[in-house]
């Protein structure tokens, strides 16, 4: 098979290959997370601004700790096959936005030092809400936390995303240049103000003066982003070539829908991203809070709740019609939390979700969804659930999602076969639950008790624990699909 490169566009048809000249774009922008979901979206983004509007606003991408799709990327000119896959069939497109990529683990330096060059004028992030070390509570650093606890230590050769940002606007600053807008495009409310302070809160630590160039010059644009994007794949190359003609260790493939809303706060310029749909406006907030609770709140059910179902995939769990339920009920429970939305038609917006999540083209693995569930579940569940029961709204769709999310830290399926976590804080969970005699007044009262996950209105509602305790019990002693179906009668 031939490798993707640039030599080879020609040779694609017109709305596969990108519909401009890649050598007339410069660089603009330097992308810290160089997953999947980065090239689904705000790289597919980036690539339709350019084709209308052009502009030199490629990209630098940056992996913080994988070098195989930066070495998969560079061998191909950085491009890759972006494939849309629906009920109606798969469509491909080549993405030529990016222009570089860059492993941080092996060129540390490169990444701050890139950061500090004058035409990157927006530094953009896609990197998990884990990797931050942000203390959401205190709105600072949190200094406990390995990256940034080591990039303290040595603020002069940082290696966390915290550090990296600093040094880079350290050095931007002495070279008496004007900041590039900080972007963030993870799951996070009020991203860009959160970002800010963990910026600020660095630099505090290790440079005062410059914390304060950083508050008075720095601006931190706030986004909410949306696209399902399962892992790639030996079946997504193939299906590349298949589509493409051409081998290409970079093909991701993703769901037809996406959206993005961003708060408009570019000093320096942007890209042209409402060409690919993008929603420009002044307040962000209202937007994130429907997508955290509605998608995500539903997601992270269907991740606990299918994943011990037996089902491996999201696609499966919406095919049981008993879950299908309980994700229909969970997200209809959100959207009351949600309020008027400008623009948004939330009940037209849950039916889409169902359809999307229903998507047979798309393998997005439950087990992939339910890692880093001690930061997910405070945004996603934990902050409805809290709304609804001062309201008095039932918390009994929250009230099941958090027992699921306590059956699955047991760490064991139901034949008892162990799993990994995946979540930052899994030795405190598993030391918890081992300090516990199994049964679900113990369990819940380990996990409510544990730091900066329950707020104090929940973990004191003898309702609320009531209702996760009475569903926890019923897994623990009938099994997931039984649960499942005794909550949708």
């Amino acid at each position: 098979m031939t490798r993707l490169g640039a030599n080879h566009l020609r040779h694609l048809p017109d709305g596969v290959r990108p519909d401009y000249a890649l050598a007339s774009q410069g660089i603009g922008i330097l992308h810290i997370g160089l997953g999947a979901f980065h090239r689904a979206h705000q790289a597919a983004y980036t690539d339709a601004a350019l084709a209308v509007q052009g502009g030199d606003w490629r990209i630098v991408a940056v992996s913080l700790r994988s070098t195989a799709t930066v070495d998969a990327l560079n061998a191909q000119d950085g491009l890759f096959t972006l494939i849309e896959r629906g009920a109606d069939g798969d469509r491909a497109r080549v993405i030529g936005s990016i222009a570089d990529a860059v492993a941080a683990a092996r060129e540390t330096e490169a990444v701050s030092a890139r950061i500090a060059r004058p035409e990157i004028r927006i530094v953009s992030l896609t990197v998990t809400e884990k990797a931050y070390g942000i203390d959401r509570a205190a709105l600072d650093i949190d200094p406990d936390h390995p990256a940034v606890a080591a990039d303290l230590a040595r603020p002069d050769a940082p290696q966390g995303v915290i550090g990296l940002l600093v040094d880079g606007l350290r050095r931007r600053r002495d070279a008496g240049l004007e900041p590039p807008a900080i972007l963030c495009c993870d799951n996070l409310p009020d991203n860009g103000a959160l970002l800010r302070a963990g910026v600020l809160g660095f630099a505090r630590h290790v440079d005062p003066a410059l914390a304060d160039w950083i508050d008075d010059n720095v601006v931190f644009p706030s986004s909410m982003v949306d696209r399902i994007t399962p892992a790639a794949t030996e079946e997504t190359v193939q299906l590349a070539h298949r589509l493409t003609g051409y081998e290409d260790a970079a093909a991701i493939e993703t769901e037809p829908f996406s959206q993005w809303v961003i708060e408009d706060r570019f000093p320096l310029g942007r890209p042209a991203w409402e060409a690919g749909g993008a929603i420009f406006v002044e307040d962000v907030q209202p937007y994130e809070r429907m997508k955290l609770r509605m998608l995500n709140g539903a997601h992270s059910l269907i991740a606990y709740a299918g994943f011990l179902a037996g089902h491996a995939f999201v696609r499966d769990a919406m095919a049981d019609r008993a879950l299908a339920s309980l994700v229909d009920r969970h997200m209809r429970a959100a959207a009351r939390t949600v309020g008027a939305l400008e623009g948004i038609d939330l009940d037209a917006y849950r039916q889409a979700l169902v359809v999307r999540f229903a998507n047979p083209a798309i393998a997005h693995q439950t087990h992939q969804i339910a890692m880093d569930g001690t930061e997910k579940l405070p945004l996603r569940i934990l902050a409805p659930a809290q709304e609804a029961l001062a309201s008095g709204d039932d918390p009994a769709p929250y009230a099941f999602a958090v027992a699921a999310w306590m059956r699955y830290v047991l760490g064991r399926d139901e034949r008892g076969d162990p799993y990994d976590l995946r979540d930052p804080r899994s030795g405190v969970l598993t030391r918890a639950i081992a300090g516990t005699d199994g049964s679900a007044a113990e369990i819940v009262q380990a996990l409510n008790a544990l730091p900066q996950l329950f707020p104090a209105e929940l973990r004191n509602s003898a309702t609320f624990r009531g209702q996760v305790e009475t569903r926890l019990a019923t897994l623990l002693s009938d099994g997931m699909r039984a649960a499942i179906a005794k909550e949708a009668t």
